[in-house]
């Protein structure tokens, strides 16, 4: 316990070994990050400057983009000030705050998408029945389950990570990660183990769910032209989505409890960053091109805008 002290700032260690290519990699973000906005944007404006688009899936779809810019503002804007300073620091309320913003946007995620399944279940399996149950006061519900959960879950996390005594101030990513603070404790860190367990298997359980839930959909949907063109245009970009936050997710966690310090510097930030990367300029690509309507309008936008 000698070591034990009051953490003011944390040192963010992931971009020691980096610092050589720093003004590529800010060039790079300085590219990349726009663009994630962008496609987000657009898809969120389509949706809902078209009333033709005023459906479950698609506001679902929304949500998912809004997700997408507000897990994302808790990463890049402080990820591109590090790339340009001599120093990579962050506040102790900082720290907590990130840890929020980012792991919040990701259990959203899982909760969209396991609304999405439970939406593509009703319209496929109980057509007739679809606007008698998806009614404006259940997506409202939905969308509140799609926040709400999270935000307890990761209130419960933060809370008991703040907890902490910590004998440390070292934290070895690019940004702020739970576990990683919870190492740096001096004392028992049994509770927050059992918690984040708990929540990582609560969150890997509404994969499963879905993934269950879409093998009886291809068996509802075998027995018809119709369900089988339904399932390939609204279902299969759902998979693709969730196999993109699923991988990206389970990533992190392997190389965040269990990852080796053997690996070369590059290959843990990217295994660190890849849910931060790929699903949110992803799922927005996935979903504008691949549902007809939603392509129609988003070129329609576009084109109107070129010929103003």
């Amino acid at each position: 316990m000698e070591n034990e002290s009051i953490v003011l700032v944390f040192t963010l260690s992931g971009l020691n070994e980096t610092m050589g290519n720093r003004f590529v990699f800010f060039s790079l973000t300085a590219m990349y990050y726009p663009l994630i906005l962008l496609c987000n944007v657009t898809i969120i404006y389509t949706i809902l400057s078209d009333k033709k688009l005023h459906q479950p899936m698609y506001v679902f779809i929304c949500n998912l983009c809004i997700n997408a810019l507000y897990g994302t503002a808790g990463f890049y804007p402080k990820f591109m000030y590090d790339l340009l300073s001599q120093h990579h620091v962050i506040s102790y309320v900082g720290c907590l705050i990130q840890i929020f913003v980012i792991y919040s946007s990701v259990l959203c995620d899982f909760s969209t998408l396991t609304v999405m399944a439970y939406d593509r279940y009703v319209a496929i399996c109980r057509p007739l029945e679809y606007h008698t149950v998806m009614t404006n006061q259940r997506i409202l519900e939905c969308i509140l389950f799609c926040w709400l959960s999270p935000f307890f879950c990761m209130c419960v996390g933060v809370a008991l990570t703040s907890r902490l005594t910590l004998c440390g101030s070292s934290i070895e990513k690019l940004y702020c990660e739970n576990w990683s603070v919870v190492k740096l404790s001096c004392i028992s860190t049994t509770v927050n183990n059992v918690i984040g367990y708990v929540i990582i298997i609560i969150y890997f359980g509404h994969a499963v769910l879905i993934f269950c839930s879409y093998i009886h959909l291809i068996g509802k949907c075998r027995k018809s032209t119709e369900g089988r063109n339904k399932f390939i245009q609204t279902c299969v970009p759902h998979l693709l989505a969730l196999l993109n936050v699923t991988v990206a997710l389970l990533f992190d966690v392997l190389y965040t409890r269990y990852g080796s310090k053997s690996l070369p510097q590059d290959l843990r930030n990217f295994m660190a960053l890849e849910f931060l990367l790929v699903p949110p300029m992803l799922n927005p690509l996935i979903y504008g091109l691949n549902l007809t309507k939603l392509r129609k309008e988003v070129m329609r936008l576009f084109l109107k805008k070129r010929n103003v």
